[in-house]
């Protein structure tokens, strides 16, 4: 797994899992819709829901469902904030199209 995370998302994933007192447990997931034109977007939730750990470090495990391994393959989950507010964006990588809201993206990958 070449899952990747910066120092400032680890950072706000473990502000996160403190504040819903999950000692440190994330889980990452993509998700799907009709209007999204086949792009998947990240959804980040304080906890385990099963599924396998993809990063451990800095008091953070971040966990994701064992389906989707093949499509975080290779992502760099980054965190931003400014005065306008925070949020996680995304690197994709080569061959991957990002979308313009920063946390998403469409592949040619399959998904399972």
């Amino acid at each position: 797994m070449q899952f990747q995370l910066t120092q400032t998302a680890a950072a706000e994933l473990l502000r996160l899992s403190l504040v819903a007192e999950t000692q440190g447990n994330c889980y990452i997931d993509l998700l799907t819709g009709a209007y999204d034109n086949g792009m998947m977007h990240i959804r980040i939730r304080p906890g385990c829901y099963g599924g396998e750990p993809i990063y451990r470090s800095n008091g953070i495990t971040l966990y994701a469902p064992t389906d989707q391994l093949k499509l975080l393959n290779s992502l760099t989950l980054s965190y931003i904030d400014n005065i306008g507010g925070g949020g996680f964006l995304i690197t994709v990588p080569p061959g991957a199209e990002l979308c313009s809201c920063g946390s998403g993206f469409r592949t040619s990958l399959p998904e399972s």
